[in-house]
């Protein structure tokens, strides 16, 4: 139970993949424009973490070292496979606005650098446990951004006017420059925030 709350801390605040490793920034910044996409790409990338790094777990030890990353590549790539068809048939609005970010879950680098350097390394409950901190890490992050965006670039949380008539949103913060601004700032924020905790 303690090395479970750690993993979850860890990939939640202190290894965080976007806001400390700074990993996984092209759907970090693509898909964050609004709640409802953000944290379906978190929710997304979560499950193929889990899904993953289980079965690269399991069959670490029959893996060959210089077949490793072809083989972690095949394996997730089935696991988006399954959650893109899934999305397709049960969340076909979420599906269609994430369009191609779905698909390149395959080629995420916080979906491989766990499975190279926690899964194949551990045995399958820490590595599960590692898929779902590391997840919800992701899916934090792009929380936090996509509110903001959401928020200051339209107006609304998932879709519902926050404000009156009379609001004019900052278009520019759905917009990349917004992404990369916002990122800038939440990182800063999140690092000095970490630095007073002594983390």
């Amino acid at each position: 139970m303690k090395n479970f709350l750690r993993q979850l801390y860890e990939g939640l605040f202190t290894n965080n993949p976007v806001l400390v490793q700074l990993i996984g920034m092209c759907p970090t910044l693509a898909t964050t424009t609004s709640l409802e996409n953000g944290f379906g790409m978190g929710m997304a990338a979560t499950a193929v973490l889990i899904c993953s790094n289980v079965v690269i777990s399991l069959l670490r030890k029959l893996i060959p070292s210089k077949v490793r990353i072809a083989a972690y590549i095949t394996i997730i790539a089935g696991f988006v496979t399954a959650v893109d068809l899934l999305m397709q048939a049960y969340l076909p609005d979420l599906s269609k606005s994430l369009g191609l970010f779905i698909p390149l879950i395959v080629v995420n680098c916080i979906i491989l650098a766990r499975a190279e350097a926690f899964a194949s390394k551990n045995k399958v409950i820490p590595s599960l446990v590692d898929g779902l901190a590391m997840g919800l890490g992701f899916t934090f992050a792009l929380y936090i951004l996509s509110t903001i965006r959401e928020i200051l670039g339209a107006g609304t949380l998932l879709g519902h006017p926050l404000f009156g008539d009379n609001f004019q949103p900052a278009i520019m913060m759905i917009l990349p420059a917004g992404g990369f601004l916002t990122l800038g700032f939440v990182i800063a924020l999140f690092q000095k925030i970490l630095k007073k905790k002594g983390a």
